[in-house]
């Protein structure tokens, strides 16, 4: 009996550790979907002595998409292929995470710039702003500057055909009724 309520509290957080690895962590919610991304400022990736601000953004008057990467994150250097494929079709603005200013440029430098443009978050402040997990993440951004869609890990050519494009899509046609 004097074993019964230690054993009981282990098999209830082992059941609860087990549950917890089942989640899926690309669809960590978002407390921004429906609402507009926020307005953070930043020093431009390429010239320190602009800024990059996120309230610019929205500014083609059509969907973008928001990236949020670092050149120490594997999944996005999986990713990058996938931004530089589409980029012809979708403005991509990037922000590029806790990382080193030099690392980035030549990482954009030998692996292709698909980014309209670049902010560089250097300390992680604007991340937590933008309600960053970790990297990468990826933002559908409306014309009107409103978070649709938000998913976390590498865009595949996958998650790029089945989740974003279908949202980039919806948010088109939302765009041209009158």
């Amino acid at each position: 009996m004097k074993f019964a309520i230690p054993l009981l509290l282990f098999l209830l957080i082992a059941a609860l550790l087990a549950a917890g690895m089942n989640i899926d962590t690309s669809r960590v919610p978002s407390p921004f979907i429906g609402k507009p991304l926020p307005a953070v400022e930043m020093p431009d990736l390429h010239e320190p002595g602009s800024r990059f601000a996120t309230d610019r953004l929205p500014g083609h008057d059509s969907v973008s998409l928001l990236n949020v990467w670092a050149t120490w994150c594997p999944p996005c250097r999986e990713e990058h292929p996938v931004f530089l494929d589409i980029a012809d079709h979708v403005p991509i603005y990037g922000i590029n995470y806790k990382d080193d200013r030099e690392d980035a440029l030549d990482w954009l430098k030998r692996l292709g710039n698909p980014y309209v443009a670049v902010g560089y978050d250097s300390d992680g402040l604007v991340g937590i702003d933008l309600g960053v997990y970790g990297v990468p993440e990826t933002y559908v951004v409306d014309g009107r500057g409103i978070i649709r869609h938000k998913h976390v890990g590498a865009v595949t050519q996958d998650v790029y055909e089945e989740q974003l494009r279908p949202v980039i899509e919806e948010v088109r046609r939302q765009e041209v009724r009158p």
